[in-house]
């Protein structure tokens, strides 16, 4: 199924060709028009303005190295959490997408449970309510496994947030994720 101009996304590396972030396509159009970036690859997808017609970029390399923050430190919220966890709900092991998953605290807050990487799982919303406020252990429902900060979030089965990552993005993508 080809992309629509709405879903369509682009990879920004780094000038070193290390992978960024990924940002819209009215973003990467911004880049390029202020000459910040190079475009490596592009969607079979066109912008249309009166006048013009601009095939959208699919991979975008900054012209200059951009320092990255302390990469010791992912930061943590909802979307991390699911990418860490290959969008897999951690009690009943199915996959889901990031609308139909939710937040599960190990230890619920209700008992002084943390709202930090060690504490908080993907799950499922049946599996969430099913646990409650209990722990794991309380509720059998083993965790598939223990929740602690990764070192890096990588873009798993070439997915993010539910949606397949393009083909073009791939070859920049394996080269970074070295385990």
């Amino acid at each position: 199924m080809s992309p629509t101009i709405f879903s369509v996304r682009a990879l920004l590396l780094n000038s070193s060709y290390e992978p960024m972030r990924v940002v819209s396509w009215q973003k990467a159009l911004v880049l390029w028009f202020q000459g910040k970036v190079e475009i490596l690859e592009y969607h079979s997808v066109f912008a249309r303005s009166v006048s013009s017609s601009f095939k959208l970029p699919s991979v975008l390399r900054l012209k200059s190295y951009v320092r990255t923050r302390n990469k010791t430190h992912i930061r943590f919220c909802r979307e991390n959490v699911y990418i860490r966890d290959n969008y897999t709900c951690q009690y009943c092991g199915d996959r889901f997408t990031t609308k139909t998953l939710t937040l599960d605290h190990v230890v619920p807050v209700s008992r002084e449970g943390k709202k930090d990487w060690g504490n908080v799982v993907s799950a499922c919303r049946s599996c969430n309510q099913k646990k409650a406020n209990k722990t794991p252990t309380e509720a059998r429902m083993p965790l598939l496994k223990e929740p602690r900060m990764p070192n890096w979030l990588p873009l798993t089965d070439f997915e993010v947030g539910g949606q397949e990552v393009p083909l073009s993005w791939r070859q920049y993508l394996r080269s970074s994720q070295a385990y």
